[in-house]
């Protein structure tokens, strides 16, 4: 019996262990990171506006056409 509870007093303190361990690496994001996901965020925003004028333009030709 002793046994049994020093196998779970040991897991016990392993997954603990294991578990700081995984908290203190979690990744921490810098200003340049956070200043590229901005930029991403504004290359999107520009190109569903370009979609939009193209399909603007496109609905114009047709417009035309007829």
């Amino acid at each position: 019996m002793f046994r049994f509870g020093k196998t779970i007093g040991a897991a016990l303190i392993a997954s603990a262990l294991l578990g700081v361990s995984v908290a203190g690496c979690q990744k921490q994001e810098g200003p340049a990171e956070q200043a590229g996901k901005e930029v991403d965020k504004a290359i999107d925003k520009a190109g569903e506006q370009v979609e939009k004028a193209g399909e603007a333009i496109q609905d114009a030709a047709k417009d035309a056409k007829k």
